[in-house]
């Protein structure tokens, strides 16, 4: 979404629920104490005389509130991780949900549009374009490496058509402390990425250490001050403050979150399970095993099967199968249409590693599989007017709203409209 290849309607929302933050949990009591989410209510105060014909508002009081439970799912995923190093909260983007991408979309569009037009002047020298048109990662895992993917094939596909010359002159830089990048992924593949993004003119640089960053420029401890117009941080995970707070349950050392038995249910302090309450996601690992990455693979499949389970024990049955995740295998997109795909890890079916427009198709055909056509799409077809309108409407309903953007990208290009 941060490059346009799917817009925000897209993108399912989820249920309707309460808009607010979780304050704290009381396992005794089976109480969440919450604070709204929503701005606080205005009220409208009548006049204090006939004469005056003025309305004072006042502001809502904005109080918490209790909500009790029977069952309780704790799924509060988990917040970036800085590391401490200052200025990354204040100046650098990250990106884990919606709205980061929303503003890493308007961020781009400001050093794009504005800064392509600002460079493109003639009294700018070619020391202050570089600066105006650089863009820096920092994060060599999957999540790091496909936003440079997607943000060269911007510059170089849609951006180019309008400023061939200043697209040439911009530059994506990916840093991380560690010796490689896609730490989890088999090593060819690895060399491959590199190998890729050498030949795109993306600059990895490795067992680099950011020290602090400030407004436009950063602190790196092997190269000294890089200027910037756009930093995204991107460097791992770090517990939710609601886990981080709650100290009645038993905690992963290494990543501070919950930990759970093996049918999700949450372990509290003293290793006992609560059976009332369960933990999925990147809020939670199962038992001292082996750590799952914080994936949509993991928590989907913790998902489905603690739906499975929910529904069985409403019907007073059993849950008697443990949850064992199955590695289906690791994706991540290099840019121009490919991939690397690996597989060597795999629970069930070959094991297999793939490069290039194989493993991109293989890439999407994964995530088309995980896509349902949306049916209320089709029933606003109807309503729709225009030829157009209802040929589009009807081949999003069909296709899948996600699958119909990537298309529509594919054809004609980004949306570079700022609003």
């Amino acid at each position: 979404m941060s490059m346009d290849v799917l817009t925000y309607d897209a993108v399912d929302d989820p249920q309707r629920a309460y808009q607010a933050w979780c304050d704290s949990i009381d396992f005794k009591r089976k109480t969440l104490q919450c604070m709204p989410a929503t701005p606080p209510l205005a009220f409208e105060e009548a006049p204090s005389a006939p004469v005056d014909g003025t309305i004072t508002t006042h502001p809502g009081t904005g109080t918490t509130f209790g909500i009790r439970y029977d069952k309780l799912v704790i799924a509060v995923g988990a917040y970036s991780r800085t590391f401490n190093v200052p200025g990354v909260k204040e100046h650098a983007h990250f990106l884990k949900d919606v709205k980061d991408a929303r503003r890493i979309r308007t961020r781009i569009l400001e050093c794009t549009s504005p800064r392509f037009e600002q460079a493109n002047q003639p009294i700018v020298t070619d020391m202050d374009r570089r600066r105006l048109l650089n863009f820096c990662i920092v994060g060599g895992g999957p999540t790091g490496v496909e936003f440079a993917a997607e943000l060269h094939d911007l510059l170089h596909t849609d951006m180019a058509l309008h400023y061939p010359d200043l697209a040439r002159m911009s530059k994506i830089t990916l840093y991380d402390v560690a010796p490689k990048i896609l730490g989890n992924f088999d090593q060819g593949l690895q060399e491959y990425a590199v190998k890729k993004f050498g030949r795109d003119g993306i600059t990895i640089l490795t067992s680099h250490h950011v020290e602090r960053v400030e407004s436009g420029k950063m602190q790196v401890k092997e190269q000294g001050e890089v200027h910037f117009g756009l930093l995204v941080w991107s460097t791992g995970l770090a517990p939710n403050p609601l886990v981080e707070s709650i100290t009645e349950a038993k905690k992963d050392a290494k990543t501070g979150s919950f930990v759970t038995d093996d049918h999700l249910n949450l372990l509290r302090a003293d290793g006992t399970v609560d059976p009332n309450v369960w933990a999925i996601g990147d809020a939670a690992q199962v038992n001292d095993s082996i750590i799952l990455p914080a994936t949509a693979q993991v928590a989907s499949q913790k998902a489905k099967y603690l739906a499975k389970a929910l529904n069985r024990i409403v019907k007073d049955k059993d849950v008697s199968e443990p949850f064992e995740f199955s590695n289906q295998g690791t994706l991540a997109y290099l840019g121009d249409w490919k991939a690397i795909y690996d597989r060597s890890h795999a629970g069930s079916g070959p094991r297999t590693k793939e490069t290039g427009r194989l493993a991109w198709l293989l890439w999407r055909s994964a995530y088309f599989t995980m896509t349902d056509p949306d049916p209320n799409v089709l029933v606003r077809a109807i309503s729709e007017r225009g030829a157009c309108d209802r040929a589009d409407a009807r081949f999003r309903g069909i296709l899948g709203a996600w699958h119909a953007e990537l298309l529509h990208t594919g054809i004609f290009g980004r949306d570079l409209t700022r609003f």
